[in-house]
This record gives C-alpha cells, structure tokens and sequence, in this order.
C-alpha cells in the first residue's frame, strides 16, 4: 500500500511525536528493569557499572545496542540454547516495541510478506477469503467463489485463530493477510474456529486469486423483494474494496445499469474491507458535482478538504447504500460522503469504524514499518476511527434471516427505493 491508501480492516490508537517518545521511554525502562533483575543473578561476571559506564547517552536518549549486548550474552550463557532463533528474537524486540502503542495499524511486515503485499492489484496468490477483524480476531465475510478456502469448505462467520501454528488474535488485518498468501502452489496452514466453536485445522495450496471489484450481479443472482418477486426499475452494483480499477469498473457498472432502465440505486457495500484512496475519491466523484467527501487530519492537526469536481454519472439517480459491520475503511468514507451530501439514504448496520490511514515505510531488512500517518473525518467534520457510520436505517440481521438466507437488509433497501419513485 501506498501513503493515499485507505487500509483494511483494523483498530487504531493514537500517535504523535509524545505519543511515541513516550512508548520508547516506557520500553527502555522495561528493558532496564530486565537488566537490573538479571544483574541480581549474575555470578562471576563483571558489575552493570563497569559494563554501563562505557555508554553514554543523552537525557532523553537510549542506546538500543543494549538489545544487541543481551543478545551476545544469551549466545554465550543461556543454558537453553536450542530456544534462541535469532529470527524469531529480531521480530519479537520489534513487536515488543510496537506492542507498547496499543495500535494495531501501525506493524512490522517482514521481507518474505511483504513482497506478496499485492492488496491493491486486484489479483494475488493466496486462499482466495475475504476477512475482516471483529473483536480482535480474524473472520472469514466469505470466501471467493472456485478458490482454495472455497472448495475447503470455509464459510462466513468462520474465525482464522491460527496461521501456520502463531496465533492471530490481536494481529492487525493486513499482517493476517500477508501471511496467509504466498506463492501459488506452496502451501499454508490455518487454524478455524467454526460456528459452533469446533476448532478444525486446513492445509491450503495457495492460488492464483483474480477479483473484480464491482459486480452488477445481486444476491442469488436477480434482484427480489421480500415476497420473492422479481424487481425491475432497480439497479444493483457491489464493491467488493476499492482497488486502481474500481472507479472504472463502477462508472462502467453505472452506465450499465442506468441504459437498463433503472430508475434507483442500491450500491452495497458489505463487508467490504477498504483499499486506495485515489480509487475511493473518484468513485465518490462520481455521484457529486461539488461539496467536500471527505477531510484528512495528520498528526499536527492539519487538515486536508477533498472536493468533488462537477461531472457526475449517476446524476439524479436515488441511492441507498447497504453496509454492515464488516464495512470499513474506504467504504466508510464513501458512505459517510454521500450521505452527509444528500445523495444517499445508508441502511443496515453501523460500520466497522476504521479511519486511518496507513503508509509502509521500507526498512534496510527488506520488510516494512506500516506506520499509521493520518485519520479520516467525515464532510461534517466527525471522525470515522472506532467510531464507524451510523445508518439513516438500521436493519439488523436476525438467526432466523440467516438461517433462512433471507436478506433483511436489501429488502429494505427495496422498500425504500421503491417508496421514493413512487412519492410525487
């Protein structure tokens, strides 16, 4: 991902230059009280002040080749030698570092992961799932059709508790992702927690997993109203993220469905996780001529106005968005902007409520620091982070609409559309 992308699913904390000082000062004290604590323990060896005196640092400032001197002093003392892989000590100091931030989008990718990072083409190897975050675990919104987690059975609702034995619990959504895909023809190793809270494990050969991202094909393939008949005079388009080519592949689904004859939209957009902001903007654009989407705040506190330029496709055309918890991100943002401007009536549930930014630095290791750089506000003005995008219509799902695969939501969104064309 680039510094314009909306990334996925994920949680957010706070940043700044205090924020961070403040993380490396509570590190280094914890790594201090380390040192101090083993010293106790110590025999035959030199003092912590003779060690200690050839160092000096400024007030304020750390030395972090102390991390570097533990290391030195575990090859040649510790008496579990077999435990020391020096792999997994690298990237557990960087995690320990980046765990005292309490935020989720900002995380080390390493080499290997972060080459596959192709979240943005459109296509990529791996098992082919859509995922989201709920509660600090990974699920499965559903798997693509004729791919790996398709044909292993994998559905909706399904938790990924487990990649390859290391548990995802807490891991931002990006970090699952990159370490689900790979080569295709290699394999991969998954631990599912199913419905019923069975724990089954998968081994997958990853794929070669090409997606659009805007279909005009509903659900069950014809677009029905609540007593199952067919409905005309309605558009339907789904993006499944926002990747370079959705803007073009939604202006094209659009003038599809307008020579259809359709008279209202219902763009949907759940369970969609995110993706580029470029993409997000000109999709937005489309429904606009003028007024604000959406504002960039950075951590100074400056602010940045996207403004819709004139030339909309969907001109006049009534809009209802369907989102759900699962909505995050760049279809935040979209849903936010057309519903503070008056372009569309949003129904279903409050969305996932993550609104950052996050921008990958490259490290001399060849992995990458993804550093959460900025967050995302409404037109109005209200942040989107952990707070998400309420609906003008709540329709909440209940066991019974799922047990019956009966989609309660795009009904409504029906009945709405259909109730406006009809008011004079």
């Amino acid at each position: 991902m680039s510094s314009d992308d909306l990334g996925g699913v994920s949680e957010a904390g706070g940043s700044g230059k205090g924020r961070r000082a403040r993380a490396l000062q509570i590190a280094a004290a914890a790594l201090t009280a380390v040192v101090i604590a083993a010293g106790a323990f110590v025999v035959g060896q030199s003092t912590a002040s003779e060690e200690a005196s050839s160092v000096t640092t400024a007030p304020g400032e750390f030395d972090f080749s102390v991390l570097n001197d533990i290391r030195d002093i575990l090859g040649k003392d510790y008496v579990k030698l077999d435990n020391l892989d020096d792999q997994t000590l690298y990237e557990g100091a960087i995690q320990g570092l980046l765990n005292i931030l309490n935020d989720s989008g900002t995380f080390y990718i390493d080499r290997t992961s972060y080459e596959l990072d192709t979240t943005l083409t459109g296509s990529y190897e791996g098992i082919g799932a859509n995922i989201a975050l709920q509660n600090n675990e990974t699920v499965i919104v559903a798997p693509i059709k004729d791919t790996p987690a398709d044909r292993a059975g994998l559905v909706s609702g399904d938790v990924i508790v487990a990649v390859e034995g290391e548990l995802t619990k807490g891991w931002a959504l990006e970090r699952v992702t990159l370490r689900v895909r790979g080569p295709r023809g290699s394999e991969v190793t998954i631990s599912i927690r199913h419905v019923d809270d069975t724990i089954e494990d998968y081994t997958l050969t990853r794929a070669r997993v090409q997606t659009e991202s805007v279909t005009i094909i509903p659900p069950g393939g014809t677009l029905r109203d609540a007593s199952g008949a067919d409905v005309t005079g309605l558009g339907y388009v789904y993006i499944r993220s926002f990747t370079p080519d959705t803007a073009a592949e939604l202006e094209a689904a659009l003038r599809e469905v307008i020579a259809a004859g359709a008279k209202g939209l219902i763009l949907d957009v759940r369970g969609n996780p995110g993706g580029s902001l470029n993409a997000t903007v000109s999709s937005i654009d489309l429904f606009l001529d003028d007024g604000t989407m959406l504002i960039q705040r950075d951590a100074s506190g400056r602010e940045t106005n996207y403004v819709a330029r004139a030339g909309q496709v969907a001109a006049d055309l009534p809009v209802v968005i369907l989102q759900d918890r699962f909505s995050a991100s760049a279809s935040e943002v979209l849903a936010a902007a057309l519903q503070e401007n008056g372009r569309a009536t949003v129904v279903g549930e409050t969305s996932f409520g993550k609104g950052t930014v996050n921008s990958p630095r490259q490290l001399r290791d060849g992995g990458a620091l993804f550093v959460t750089i900025a967050q995302w506000l409404t037109p109005s003005g209200t942040l989107i982070d952990k707070v998400g995008v309420r609906p003008d219509v709540e329709v909440l799902l209940t066991d019974e609409d799922i047990d019956l695969r009966r989609d309660a939501q795009l009904h409504r969104a029906i009945d709405i559309l259909q109730g406006q064309l009809r008011a004079p």
